[in-house]
């Protein structure tokens, strides 16, 4: 039987041009798994055996009849369904990644499913019958296969067949690329200023409109706001509007922000984005793409990408930019205004008329997309106050626990760092009440970017 492969997704073709070339690079040495937690053992099983070195002729010759030749005839073909037999014969773990790679992207549910059992063989799984991507891409971060030389360029020609807007962005640099998948949006590659044009993206807000309090009357008292204060002046960034635009690139107190919300991992963060060297002002935009759930964040200038939760440029030109926080205070509108009657608010036509709760409805069950292995200290949703030490040390307060003890007057702290009551909500600052750009988050975000941390109150 021959199954027709449908456009738009031109991937089907490109990708395994690359894919093919992927496999006559060098693939001499490759990294071997490292020793793994107990907790993932337990959830995912041990890893296979990962061998080292190129494929075998027979491997190359399966791949390039599987997907060289079934996708020149833009058809899959018994002739391909046999290669893959042989592909997933390998035993190759290192395969899976590419396998899951086209998985996000294949548009016949009957080929998914032929990737899915065979990437599952590969990682000696029994194939998953739901989330079959999810699954496999699971067990591929929690495990820590490696990739093999020349992943990233069969990668960048899957995305960029997918959306030509990431030919900038999948580029070497201090990011794992085996961790980045399709959010299923595209980039927003608009320059600055035009973000009153539609786009086929998350649209980011630069100089938002704004208003006081008073004139924010669609606002209710327990919606929530992330509050924001620089050089005394306040803001509100209402969590309906932030799950709409996810990006804003604003100026406050004198000072120049931008402030990405990332609904999968309920974390907005403000970055201070002025005083950067050669003078330009970094444009935050949403790049479509994903790292274990965290929206990968990229500057509309120069391409370079962020690490969202870190704030540092991974590539491009701006590689090894760290920006610095400003703390974002997750709290109600009404205690917000309260106590800053001064504040201003974005506008109401900014939500562009939507009004999502993606915490409390599509998020509720835990992570949408793939996260691996997960800190166990803590149920994934825990929404914990993340900050940095003087020393570097990451450390992550349980925030419904310092709720209670900061409202019964109890002090905590954490070598440098002290935890204070802000409008109903908390923020972090050092021993001279300087703030440390603290912000809320889900614990299985905040844990995996932050290896290690320590965790107040311990568990």
């Amino acid at each position: 039987m021959t199954a027709t492969l449908r456009p738009p997704y031109r991937i089907l073709v490109g990708i395994m041009l690359a894919m093919l070339s992927l496999f006559w690079v060098n693939a001499s040495q490759a990294q071997t798994a490292k020793p793994l937690p107990s907790y993932v053992i337990q959830e995912f099983g041990t890893p296979p055996p990962i061998p080292t070195g190129p494929l075998s002729p027979q491997t190359q010759a399966a791949v390039r009849t599987a997907f060289i030749d079934s996708m020149g005839q833009s058809a899959w073909t018994r002739d391909a369904s046999l290669a893959l037999l042989e592909i997933g014969a390998s035993r190759d773990p290192r395969l899976a990644w590419i396998v899951s790679d086209l998985m996000r992207f294949s548009p016949d549910r009957r080929l998914n499913a032929t990737l899915a059992e065979t990437a599952a063989r590969l990682l000696g799984i029994e194939a998953p019958r739901r989330n079959q991507w999810g699954v496999i891409t699971d067990h591929l971060i929690a495990w820590d296969i490696p990739a093999y030389p020349g992943y990233l360029r069969a990668k960048r020609a899957i995305f960029t067949n997918a959306a030509p807007g990431w030919d900038r962005i999948f580029v070497e640099g201090d990011i794992d690329w085996r961790m980045v998948s399709w959010g299923g949006v595209l980039i927003d590659d608009r320059p600055f200023g035009t973000t009153d044009e539609p786009c086929n993206c998350i649209p980011a807000a630069d100089n938002p409109a704004v208003t006081s309090a008073q004139e924010a009357t669609w606002l209710k008292d327990d919606d929530i706001v992330f509050g924001v204060t620089v050089n005394g002046e306040h803001r509100a960034y209402p969590r309906r509007i932030m799950e709409v635009r996810e990006m804003v690139n604003d100026t406050l107190g004198g000072r120049n922000l931008g402030i990405p919300y990332c609904t999968l991992c309920g974390a907005a963060q403000a970055y201070f984005t002025d005083g950067v060297q050669g003078g330009q002002r970094p444009v935050l935009r949403t790049s479509g793409l994903l790292i274990r759930s965290n929206k990968v964040m990229y500057d509309a200038n120069t391409f370079s990408v962020f690490d969202t939760f870190l704030g540092k440029a991974v590539t491009g030109p701006l590689r090894g930019l760290q920006l610095q926080q400003a703390s974002v205070v997750t709290t109600d509108w009404g205690t917000w205004k309260r106590s800053h009657p001064q504040t201003t608010v974005l506008a109401e036509a900014l939500a562009l008329g939507r009004d999502f709760d993606f915490r409390n409805g599509r998020d509720a069950n835990g992570p949408i997309f793939p996260v691996g292995d997960v800190d166990p200290r803590l149920p994934v949703h825990e929404d914990v106050i993340g900050v940095l030490t003087a020393s570097g040390k990451p450390v992550a307060f349980q925030r419904g626990a310092a709720l209670i003890a900061l409202r019964n007057g109890q002090q905590i702290g954490y070598e440098n760092v002290r935890l204070r009551l802000d409008a109903g909500g908390i923020k972090a600052v050092d021993t001279n009440g300087s703030d440390l750009g603290s912000h809320q988050a889900f614990w299985f975000a905040w844990s995996q970017f932050h290896p290690g941390t320590a965790l107040w109150p311990r568990s």
